[in-house]
């Protein structure tokens, strides 16, 4: 990888997103040489790619150079690569560009898309964990209403304009609240020769409650939101299969859509290497203790969505959301740098602040510790939090001028398809359709 050889503890993260960045910030200037290493060079803020996916903003917006990020660092290294196993053995992460020795190692991977071990549907949906499978789904939504336009068959046309988003979690619920305001407000204008009335939006739940992590007020509030903006929700609804044309349920009912998003779960992103003592087979997240060690390991660590800490609290470890990836980088860079300096370390102890969704324009819900709201307040408080979570002033600058603009003219600027996504089970027309 071609790293300067030091005299320094070299300390090794894998993972630009929340926990890695937020634990490289508080490894800067500490006296020892840190490389990042990541797949991507730029730090992705997850929370926004559903306006991403739906034409809210561009991809610029919201993401950063990791080599921006760190510039200004003291003996800090980033390098562009794909890791795919450490030798726990001999210290060594082994890459696409190489093996390097650590002498500490913090794994910072995130997680991926739970398919549950449906090959069918992995084969045939959508997913929406990275910027570039959030543009293919704004390709494939543009796409499906020039699609549209084209066919004379009824049938054709609103399986092309069915979109369905399966799993409740505030992924599912912001992106039928987005597709939903883009019906209500912009498609009709772009497509004056199609009927969008008849564009469904459904969103699948398995359980009895959208937003089933947050209060059944909450979820009750966020129900009748999304209602109201026409949005079937269809609850204790399971998808079994898709085979590009037809979703199939554990019930009677299947559903005709061009476009099926999932959104239904996340495992951990692991890197192989480790013995099954020290992972969650199930969930594919490394089990670590109260300070962030991989357990059995001394020098290895795991942060964020990739960690299990399992605390009488949370038995099978904390959220997989940016907020316990944030305080968890924090205070594991925190710890680290005390295990350095030969001082104790301390346990980690989350702090709960709550949890926020938007439900398109003017509509959000808010779970604080001790309070919880609705409506307009709830969205100026959700869009107050992104807006200052983002890295870099450009970025911050820009998502609000993009807010701004589409707030007062009701409209979505970035509805480009610049980088065309076909399905491959996607149907094809026939001459005498077009």
């Amino acid at each position: 990888m071609n790293i300067p050889k030091t005299n320094l503890p070299r300390i090794v993260i894998i993972g630009a997103g929340f926990a890695g960045i937020h634990l490289a910030r508080k490894l800067r200037n500490k006296n020892c040489q840190v490389v990042l290493i990541d797949k991507h060079n730029f730090h992705n803020f997850q929370p926004l790619m559903y306006q991403v996916a739906t034409g809210g903003l561009e991809a610029g917006s919201i993401a950063y150079p990791v080599r921006k990020i760190i510039h200004d660092y003291k003996d800090f290294y980033f390098r562009l690569a794909r890791v795919s196993e450490i030798d726990t053995k001999s210290g060594c992460v082994i890459s696409d560009i190489g093996s390097l020795h650590y002498d500490y190692l913090v794994i910072a991977t995130g997680s991926k898309t739970n398919f549950f071990g449906n090959k069918e549907i992995e084969r045939n949906s959508m997913q929406m964990k990275t910027i570039s499978q959030s543009l293919n789904i704004r390709s494939l939504i543009l796409e499906n209403f020039e699609q549209a336009v084209l066919s004379k068959d009824e049938r054709e046309r609103a399986f092309l304009m069915n979109f369905s988003l399966v799993g409740g979690g505030p992924t599912g619920v912001e992106l039928a609240g987005a597709l939903a305001e883009m019906k209500k407000a912009i498609l009709q204008k772009d497509y004056p020769d199609l009927d969008i009335s008849k564009m469904q939006i459904n969103l699948i739940q398995s359980g009895d409650r959208i937003l089933n992590t947050m209060t059944e007020k909450s979820s009750a509030h966020a129900e009748k939101f999304l209602s109201r903006l026409g949005v079937n929700i269809l609850k204790n609804v399971r998808v079994t299969g898709y085979d590009g044309r037809t979703i199939s349920t554990n019930t009677d009912l299947s559903i005709e859509s061009a476009t099926v998003i999932w959104t239904a779960g996340v495992m951990g992103a692991m890197i192989n290497g480790f013995p099954e003592s020290a992972t969650d087979v199930k969930a594919k997240r490394f089990r670590v203790n109260e300070f962030g060690q991989v357990l059995g390991f001394q020098n290895i660590f795991a942060v964020g969505d990739i960690a299990q800490m399992e605390t009488p609290e949370y038995p099978f470890g904390h959220p997989q959301m940016a907020q316990p990836a944030i305080q968890q980088g924090k205070h594991i860079g925190e710890n680290i740098v005390r295990l350095v300096q030969g001082r104790i370390m301390k346990p980690f102890d989350y702090f709960d602040k709550g949890s926020m969704a938007t439900i398109g324009r003017n509509k959000a819900v808010v779970d604080l510790p001790k309070v919880h709201f609705y409506g307009f307040f709830a969205w100026f408080v959700w869009m107050f939090v992104h807006l200052f979570s983002l890295i870099g002033f450009r970025n911050k600058a820009m998502v609000f001028l993009n807010w701004v603009y589409n707030y007062v003219r009701f409209d979505r600027e970035g509805r480009l398809i610049v980088r065309p996504y076909k399905k491959k089970s996607f149907v094809a027309f026939t001459s005498d359709e077009v």
